[in-house]
């Protein structure tokens, strides 16, 4: 996708600090207007009240003409930004009026102030999770879990809240507020299920409604089903279940027959690529045929946009790039349209579907929002990190290896600030993606996760691969991993490693390894098959597979990945195999672990049982506990903490 070259990195000795890290803004959740014209979007800082995020509401000229203007004042969390039929009124959440709480608001665009006057249009205690303007202008769709009863009320107060597991979590329904009257209506037809998406026929017809069985991700997402909603009546129809991890649904219309597609894991499988999953649903009763559009692509599509006039527009992860495609309706297959070095996300299109407008990211550009004709060039239209521009950056390398069985695979190198290859070799940092289904981009990514260029300008190289298991190759690569984690996976990020050795890059003496999830894994696992490496970090990882099966919110699918659960029988257990606690005698590394408290994907006591293992066999390591904070780390002192510590511990020990 032709875009704007990238601006030069002027030569500065700029120095980028933690702050500067943590309190970078970034564009979020763009949405064009339904005549094009206009672009929304959320931007999210962290130097707010208590250290936390807030974010305005932004709104600009799509074709550039105008300059970005403010609509909210940035004192709450605007979020979700979400145009009328017409183009005049935008609708977003607020908890402006109880933080923690989210409101729906709506603005009228008539440009005649700099900061515009929301109007707050529902009062929902538990506040509002999703909403969906609809197309007859009268009517929003909303997903909200049910409002507190006087005896939830009483209980709260009186600390009388034992929880009954399989009720414990709240159910999101679907609701329709009448925008004239302020009433909201519940649709019971979906009985107890839990709403998760909603999107309405382009010609005003039925909704189509994703749900889970329960809140619970698992077994939500192995419970997925389908339904048509009449907004008039609310009457429900049963469309049947759907795959695994479903999401995106759209509409699309071929000679006047109505389509409804979505994005679901390959089915027959808890664990590979998604793919487009298309069916034409039936006057009544459940879906006869759903057919997968998607079917022996190398690509994997990441989300899809309805479009009102036209068959659907797709984003596909391919290889470190990311290309936009449209469905052929006579094929039935997808066709590349266009396709950007880096990341493309969060797409958005007009009415017509002839202008598109996403978030962007190069290997030289922060992610911001861009907008152009469809399958064109795109604009840069937001700006908001130009502080970022007087560092002096890592050069970033696109690498292309084999594995050790030949197979073709990609990454990308990060440079030390300031010096080229020919001045290596280097302390060398590798940092594994989580996922496992997720990939590492030639964007510029710079957070406490994906802290690459925060340790090259320290000095560092810092290597980025994507092993097998991930996004961007083909269901087959995705789907390699199952039961076999720290298999292929491993074997593929040490060719990598022996690369930039043999390059004369990486100083064999001084390799680090890290990660986040699924990557923290791999960072474990990585230190009990080899002493190669003198520093690793640990974060939010898994240390035992049987176990996080049985208490982290994925189950059935970390069991899949893990090979086997606890419940299989006496054993021997194949994820005890492939699981770090079962290697830990052999770890000579120090090993740096961050952890969230409240941690439900990753529970805490991965990193627990980690910790005390390594204190059994004498291992020098850390492990440091944040307060409050889940899978990853939101609030602004922990983020500081975790960036000065890791490179620290890296400055310790490479």
């Amino acid at each position: 996708m032709p875009h704007p070259a990238p601006r030069p990195i002027h030569e500065s000795t700029g120095l980028l600090t933690a702050e500067l890290v943590v309190d970078m803004a970034a564009p979020v959740a763009p949405a064009i207007s339904p005549d094009g014209r206009l672009v929304a979007y959320g931007v999210v800082a962290n130097s707010g009240r208590h250290g936390r995020p807030h974010s305005p509401i932004w709104v600009t000229a799509a074709d550039g003409s105008a300059a970005p203007r403010r609509l909210t004042d940035g004192t709450a969390r605007d979020a979700a930004p979400k145009w009328a039929p017409g183009s005049a009124f935008l609708f977003f959440t607020s908890d402006r009026e109880e933080r923690g709480t989210a409101q729906l608001q709506r603005i009228l665009l008539d440009g005649s102030e700099d900061i515009a006057k929301a109007e707050s249009l529902t009062r929902w205690r538990g506040g509002i999770c999703d909403h969906y303007p609809l197309a007859d202008g009268r009517t929003v769709a909303l997903l909200a879990e049910d409002e507190p009863t006087a005896e939830d009320e009483r209980r709260e107060a009186e600390g009388d809240d034992a929880k009954v597991w399989g009720r414990h979590l709240p159910v999101t329904r679907l609701r329709l507020l009448d925008l004239a009257t302020g009433v909201v209506r519940t649709v019971d037809g979906l009985g107890d299920r839990h709403v998760v998406e909603v999107t309405q026929r382009p010609d005003g017809g039925p909704l189509a409604v994703l749900s889970w069985a329960t809140p619970e991700l698992d077994p939500g997402v192995t419970t997925a089903g389908l339904h048509l909603v009449a907004p008039e009546t609310g009457a429900v129809q049963d469309l049947g279940p759907v795959g695994v991890e479903a999401q995106s649904p759209v509409w699309w219309n071929h000679d006047g027959e109505w389509h409804l597609a979505h994005l679901a894991v390959i089915p027959g499988h808890l664990v590979g690529a998604l793919a487009v999953i298309d069916t034409v649903p039936p006057a009544s009763g459940p879906t006869v045929e759903q057919r997968n559009l998607t079917v022996g692509m190398s690509a994997c599509p990441t989300e899809m946009v309805q479009v009102a006039d036209g068959p659907p527009l797709a984003l596909f992860a391919d290889g470190l790039d990311t290309a936009l495609y449209r469905l052929d309706p006579q094929s039935l297959r997808f066709h590349r349209l266009s396709c950007a070095p880096g990341t493309l996300a969060g797409p958005t299109a007009s009415h017509s579907g002839e202008t598109l407008a996403v978030l962007m990211s190069t290997a030289h550009e922060p992610k911001n929002v861009h907008a152009g004709p469809t399958g064109g060039p795109l604009l840069q239209l937001s700006d908001t990190s130009p502080e970022l521009r007087r560092i002096r950056w890592g050069v970033q390398e696109r690498l292309s290896y084999q594995a050790s069985d030949g197979l073709q695979l990609d990454g990308l190198l990060i440079l030390p600030a300031g010096r080229t290859r020919n001045e290596g070799p280097f302390p060398l940092v590798t940092m594994v993606h989580g996922g496992p289904y997720f990939r590492h981009t030639d964007e510029f990514a710079l957070t406490v996760v994906d802290c690459g260029q925060w340790l090259a300008t320290a000095g560092y190289a810092v290597f980025l691969p994507n092993p097998r298991g991930g996004s961007g190759h083909g269901h087959e690569f995705a789907a390699v991993v199952a039961g076999a984690v720290g298999g292929d996976e491993w074997t593929d990020i040490l060719a990598g490693i022996d690369l930039l050795v043999a390059q004369g890059v990486a100083d064999p003496e001084r390799l680090g390894i890290s990660g986040w999830s699924h990557g923290g894994f791999m960072a474990a696992w990585a230190i009990g098959q080899t002493e190669r490496f003198k520093a690793a970090v640990m974060g939010a990882g898994i240390s035992d597979w049987g176990m996080q099966a049985g208490t982290g919110e994925w189950g059935i699918m970390d069991a899949a990945l893990g090979g086997s659960t606890g419940w299989n029988g006496p054993g021997p257990h194949i994820h005890d195999r492939n699981s770090p606690i079962s290697y830990v005698s052999r770890i000579r590394t120090p090993v740096l672990i961050l952890h969230g408290e409240q941690d439900t994907n990753v529970p805490l006591g991965q990193a627990v049982h980690f910790h005390r293992a390594l204190r059994h066999f004498g291992v020098e390591h850390e492990f440091v506990v944040y307060p409050r904070e889940g899978h990853g780390l939101h609030e602004r002192a922990h983020q500081l903490d975790a960036l000065r510590r890791i490179r620290a511990w890296y400055d310790r020990w490479l």
